[in-house]
């Protein structure tokens, strides 16, 4: 594999413009006043900053470099995609406007700040951030691969790849250290206008190139390959799996912590509610990215590595400008995601672990220099893991899903649920996380995905052991129960007047 100069010197110069913005957007010390101002903005985003961050964050290199790999391997099962994006957007509609008045009201800043608060424990809240920590690092190291694939791509014979992004990811934690949650906002509206231009650009000139159209593209298919337009009607990744898979990864999306982190960067419930509505919107780019996916298949040698498919075809396909403009898309789609995770991760570690469990009598200046310096831990930490186990990646972050799923019934369901139990709850989710790690160990998910198994086991266990506790829950209330169930609670205050 040879690299193309130009490819590579547009990559870095794109890559290198953006870090710099990331910067620059960090100039007002206010964003390093606190942790609220640093890790989520102060809540001061309108709608349309929210919907470039969220789809920054959701819509990764792993994305677009996975559903091109899993569409060149395994066809149509690469479409679970896009029920579980809109199913995830149409249940955020109802519970995430909900979530933020209470996070805004009660100056929230993660999922687990929410637990801690909806069910006077700091044992569920250190239990959460554990799990939302350890989930998100092998995604950040994925983040790490997808950049570190297309370098290689790009530049092998010019550069040391590894150096490379080993710089690239430390220059993204510097500027997230030093800019917060608007180094990757401002960043995330190039990326996403990129993801667009050049994605749009691939789905139109690739057939052309290869086939000479759509039509002539998907009469190949339909001829040569008809096995990539079905979903396995058996099989470990058949048909069940396709449903729970969706269901379980649609529920799961939101309880991420890099997720919840965008969300409580608005400035109003409003705001969500339209990201809800207009999300689905990216659903477009990806429906035409599985199809480069099976473009990949018919024209990629026998015996490419799944993982660089869609660079292989766009190194195939293009000159050196196109090549470029492609790889630092990827690229980007790579380090801005890896900043606002880092952030998730930083967020859950200093909150809910740091000052709700080692030091309780932290004083608020030292939590958020805390918190800021723990960007450099996480993402120190996942470059190491993925230098060294490269290989676990994949598996780590679909495990991952299945781990993160089974904070739903103590995020969501205790926003509508007023006799939830905490004890019930902790339970749940200790049983819903061992189930899932039994089922992944052995390997028996009789052709359903893990996580639906945990999700069951703790939906199951806290139905029937909350009973056992409800009494306690009845005559006990805190300010986040008022505020969600009594309606006679004051309003969460109006929304400030922001970006």
């Amino acid at each position: 594999m040879q690299g193309n100069l130009t490819a590579l010197s547009i990559t870095i110069f794109i890559i290198l413009t953006v870090v710099l913005i990331g910067f620059l957007s960090g100039r007002d010390k206010k964003v390093r006043s606190s942790v609220e101002e640093w890790s989520v903005g102060g809540r001061r985003f309108g709608g349309l900053l929210v919907w470039f961050l969220v789809g920054a964050d959701l819509y990764t290199a792993y994305t677009f470099l996975g559903l091109t790999s899993t569409a060149y391997t395994g066809g149509s099962l690469a479409f679970f995609a896009i029920p579980y994006s809109v199913l995830a957007f149409f249940i955020s509609y109802f519970f995430l406007p909900k979530l933020w008045k209470v996070a805004n009201h009660h100056k929230l800043t993660t999922l687990a700040d929410y637990a801690r608060e909806r069910f006077d424990s700091k044992l569920l809240s250190i239990l959460i951030a554990i799990v939302g920590v350890l989930m998100l690092i092998p995604y950040i190291c994925l983040q790490l691969s997808g950049i570190q694939d297309t370098l290689r791509v790009a530049g092998t014979g010019f550069i040391n790849v590894k150096f490379v992004v080993i710089t690239s990811f430390l220059l993204v934690a510097l500027y997230t250290f030093f800019s917060g949650i608007k180094g990757p906002t401002y960043t995330a509206i190039i990326k996403d206008v990129l993801v667009w231009a050049i994605m749009l650009f691939m789905v139109v000139t690739l057939p052309m190139i290869h086939f000479g159209g759509w039509t002539p593209m998907m009469d190949r298919i339909v001829k040569d390959a008809p096995q990539l337009l079905t979903i396995p009607t058996d099989g470990p990744k058949g048909i069940p799996w396709f449903i729970t898979a969706s269901f379980v990864s649609a529920l799961a999306l939101f309880m991420w912590a890099h997720a919840a982190t965008g969300v409580f960067t608005a400035k109003s419930a409003d705001s969500l509610r339209k990201n809800a509505i207009f999300l689905p919107l990216y659903n477009i780019v990806l429906i035409l990215v599985i199809f480069l996916g099976f473009i990949a298949f018919l024209v990629l040698p026998k015996g490419t590595d799944p993982r660089f498919a869609l660079l292989s075809l766009i190194q195939s396909s293009y000159g050196g400008v196109a090549q470029g403009l492609a790889y630092s898309t990827i690229a980007l789609a790579s380090l801005i995601p890896c900043s606002i995770m880092a952030i998730g991760a930083s967020n859950l570690f200093a909150n809910n672990i740091y000052r709700d469990w080692i030091n309780p009598k932290v004083k608020p200046s030292r939590l958020t220099m805390i918190t800021r310096g723990m960007v450099f831990v996480v993402i120190g930490l996942a470059l190491l893991f993925g230098l060294v186990f490269p290989s676990a990646l994949v598996s780590l972050q679909l495990l991952g899903v299945s781990g993160m799923v089974q904070i739903f019934p103590a995020i969501v369901i205790s926003l509508f649920w007023m006799n939830q139990t905490r004890e019930a709850t902790i339970i749940g989710l200790l049983v819903g996380l061992a189930v899932t790690f039994t089922v992944y160990g052995t390997g028996n998910s009789y052709g359903i995905y893990e996580g639906f198994w945990g999700l069951a086991a703790n939906f199951l266990a806290v139905v029937v052991l909350n009973p056992l506790f409800v009494k306690k829950a009845k005559s006990s209330t805190n300010p986040v129960k008022e505020f969600l169930f009594n309606k006679k609670s004051k309003e969460a205050p109006l929304a400030r007047k922001g970006a």
